[in-house]
């Protein structure tokens, strides 16, 4: 498909049209599956009444309290995981080059472990000890691959046995709290958005919505990083501090996740790379892969809460079993390229 070129005032994009027809699908599929999750629940309410329970109407308590934190954490955890998962495929050029792969998700958990498990484990300490977990993670990674670069099978091999590393930690950690506190902490552990509400979700909300505009600002250089590290240099592109800047929005983004929500698997894997598919794109796109994420978990959620109503299984192992089938594939796939 051609291109076409936006503008507004001086600046001007260039979008191709798939692009723009993708997004426009996505978009739809989204506000579908969005609508479909306020109006179910343990009693179904008619799209007639989510519509007038969203413009204040009277008896639309659950709707509005209940019902819409949790789709719009579906929506918003679910772009932030697509967006951290593209920043890691482009960096290491590796379509498994993911947080929950690399141990970051992992990190975050051990961070939230020691938050439960040592300290009382308010909203606070858990949302801190994520986000110091996920950083310290990031940092071994990080340092760890400096010796080959930051890119390529390298960190991926070396996030994979940093990820295996805390995963036996985080299971030490678990095996040594209270009975009470260790079944906490691993029905947290498997990634849930069960009695999400308002109170939960605003301060993450404001967190992810600043490292989106921080990614914004950095899009345009990171697509020309993923063009190849040489033509990046050559058009200005502080390569290295780039990709220190898009590590640290990668983990903040999904330590923030993993702060309310706990680990959700696969989704930061699985949609940057079925969004470039979809969109015939060069490199991870962004817009593509933030849109996916938000389409997976918000179905991953509303099948969780159906597949055993009325009892509602964490999103996690929904995702988890769809990502299992996902890298099956993807392995298999890469094995037969030539």
């Amino acid at each position: 498909m051609s291109a076409l070129v936006l503008r507004g005032g001086p600046v001007s994009v260039r979008v191709e049209r798939r692009t723009v027809v993708l997004t426009a699908v996505l978009l739809t599929l989204i506000a579908g599956v969005g609508l479909l999750g306020l109006s179910y629940g343990a009693t179904w309410s008619s799209p007639a009444k989510v519509f007038d329970a969203l413009s204040g109407g009277r008896g639309g308590v659950v709707i509005r309290e209940w019902r819409l934190p949790r789709v719009a954490a579906a929506l918003l955890f679910g772009a932030a995981l697509g967006i951290a998962g593209a920043i890691f495929q482009n960096i290491t050029r590796n379509p498994m080059g993911s947080p929950d792969i690399i141990g970051l998700d992992a990190g975050a958990y051990t961070g939230a472990l020691v938050a439960i498990t040592v300290l009382s484990g308010t909203s606070v300490q858990l949302a801190v000890g994520s986000v110091l977990g996920g950083a310290v993670a990031a940092a071994a990674v990080y340092l760890l691959s400096l010796g080959g670069g930051l890119s390529g099978l390298r960190l991926v091999v070396i996030g994979i046995a940093v990820n295996a590393i805390l995963m036996a930690l985080n299971s030490w950690i678990v095996l040594r709290a209270d009975l009470e506190v260790a079944i906490a902490a691993v029905g947290w552990s498997a990634g849930s958005l069960n009695g999400v509400d308002w109170s939960d979700v605003r301060l993450p909300f404001g967190i992810i919505g600043l490292l989106l505009v921080a990614m914004v600002v950095r899009s345009q250089a990171l697509h020309q990083d993923a063009l190849g590290t040489e033509l990046a240099v050559t058009t200005g592109v502080g390569v290295d501090r780039l990709r220190l800047q898009l590590v640290v929005i990668g983990v903040g983004l999904t330590a923030t996740v993993t702060a309310v929500a706990g680990p959700i698997a696969f989704i930061a894997l699985a949609a940057p790379q079925i969004g470039r598919r979809l969109a015939k794109a060069p490199g991870v796109p962004l817009l593509p892969a933030a849109l996916t994420g938000a389409l997976l978990l918000q179905g991953a959620d509303l099948v969780a809460q159906m597949l055993l109503a009325p009892v509602s299984l964490p999103v996690g192992v929904v995702t988890t079993a769809i990502g299992g089938c996902y890298l099956i594939w993807l392995l298999t796939k890469e094995v037969r390229r030539p």
